[in-house]
C-alpha cells in the first residue's frame, strides 16, 4: 500500500517488522542478524538524516545507528540479536513454544529529517577522510549526536518517525530436542571445569587441547565478547542520554540568565523612574524664599522711582495699599 510521506521521510525497507530467525548454532556468525534499507526518494535536493533507536538497547547492535542519506540512494543498516538474548529467547520457546516468542513487545524507531546543505557538505567531506583517522569518525558521531539534540529541543525542523515491530521465529526443522542439544556444550563445560580444577598451576596449551575444551574455550570466548558488545551498546546508550540531559540543562541555564537579566533591567529601570516622581512630588508648591526676596526687592525700587517723577499720588486711589501706606484721604 502507497503511503503518503512528506519530502523529508525515508523509505524504510521492510515495511512494518524486523524478523530474527533464532537457530542453535554457536559460532562467529551464529548470531541472529536483520538488515534494514533507508531510501532517500528524491523529492528533493536534500541530505536526509537518519536516527535509529530500539526499546531493548542492550540487546540489539545497530551499525551505523545514524547518518545522513544523500538524494536517490540509500543506507544498509545491521542488526544484531547479541548471543545472550538469543539463548535467553529459546529457552523461553523450549518452555511455551512460538507464542512466547510472540508476545515480544520490542520495537524499532527510525526518525528522518532534512539536513541543512551547510551540514551535509561538512559531513559528507569529514566522511570521505574517516579511513584515516578515527578522530575525524568521532567528530561525525559528535555532530550528528549534537544535530540530533537540537532538532529533538524544540527546533522547527520536522521530524519523521517510523516505527517496526519485532519478531522472532525459530525455523521448524523437527521437534526441538533442548536437552539433547544441551548434552554437548554441558559436557564440554565439565570437562573445562575439572581441567582447571585439577590444573590450578597450569593453564594447557592449545595444542595439548582436545577438540571438546577448544570449542568450549571458544564457546567461552564468544560469549564474553556478545556480553561485552552489549556493554560497549549500553554505553553508548547511556552516552546519548548524558548528552542530551546536558544540553537541555544548558538550555535551561541560558534561559534563566536571560530572564534574570530582563528582570534586573526592569528593576533599574522602575526604581530610576520612582526616585523621578519622588523629586518632582518634594518641590515645594508656590513661591520659593528667593522669588520673594526679588519681588520685594523689585516693588522697593519701583517706589523709589515713582517718589522722584512725583507718580506716588497714583496709589491713593488704592483704598488698601493707600492705608498702609500712610496717605489721608481728602
Amino acid at each position: 500500500m502507497t503511503e503518503n510521506r512528506p519530502p523529508h521521510a525515508l523509505e524504510v525497507v521492510p515495511d512494518h517488522a524486523l524478523q530474527f530467525v533464532l537457530t542453535r548454532a554457536t559460532g562467529e556468525n551464529a548470531a541472529p542478524r536483520c538488515t534494514m534499507t533507508l531510501r532517500n526518494p528524491g523529492k528533493t535536493d536534500e541530505y536526509l538524516a537518519f536516527k535509529v533507536k530500539t526499546t531493548q538497547p542492550r540487546r540489539y547492535l545497530v551499525r551505523p545507528n545514524q547518518g545522513l542519506v544523500a538524494p536517490g540512494s540509500s543506507e544498509t543498516i545491521s542488526i544484531m540479536l547479541v548471543d545472550k538474548d538469543k539463548q535467553i529467547l529459546l529457552q523461553s520457546y523450549d518452555r511455551l513454544g512460538q507464542s512466547a516468542l510472540d508476545q515480544s513487545k520490542d520495537k524499532f524507531l527510525v526518525q528522518s529529517c532534512s539536513a541543512s546543505k551547510e551540514f551535509a557538505t561538512r559531513f559528507m567531506a569529514a566522511k570521505s577522510k574517516v579511513d584515516s583517522s578515527e578522530k575525524t569518525a568521532k567528530e561525525l558521531s559528535d555532530a550528528l549526536t549534537s544535530m540530533w539534540n537540537t532538532v529533538s529541543t524544540g527546533s522547527s525542523v520536522p521530524v519523521y518517525n517510523k516505527k517496526l515491530q519485532v519478531r522472532h521465529v525459530v525455523p521448524q526443522e523437527g521437534p526441538p530436542k533442548p536437552a539433547a542439544a544441551a548434552q554437548p556444550a554441558a559436557s564440554a563445560s565439565q570437562q573445562l571445569k575439572s581441567l582447571t580444577d585439577g590444573n590450578q598451576n597450569s593453564h594447557p596449551s592449545v595444542e595439548n587441547m582436545t577438540p571438546e575444551q577448544m570449542y568450549a574455550e571458544v564457546t567461552s570466548l564468544r560469549r564474553k565478547y556478545d556480553e561485552l558488545v552489549a556493554f560497549s551498546v549500553n554505553l553508548t546508550s547511556e552516552r546519548d542520554t548524558l548528552n542530551n540531559a546536558l544540553e537541555q540543562t544548558k538550555r535551561d541555564l541560558n534561559r534563566e540568565l536571560v530572564a534574570r537579566k530582563e528582570d534586573e533591567k526592569q528593576g533599574a529601570s522602575s526604581s530610576t523612574q520612582g526616585r523621578g516622581g519622588a523629586t518632582a512630588q518634594a518641590q515645594p508648591a508656590g513661591f520659593t524664599i528667593t522669588q520673594i526676596l526679588v519681588i520685594a526687592f523689585a516693588c522697593y525700587l519701583a517706589g523709589i522711582r515713582g517718589a522722584n517723577n512725583g507718580s506716588v499720588g497714583l496709589l491713593k486711589a488704592i483704598p488698601i495699599i493707600g492705608g498702609l501706606l500712610g496717605f489721608k484721604a481728602e
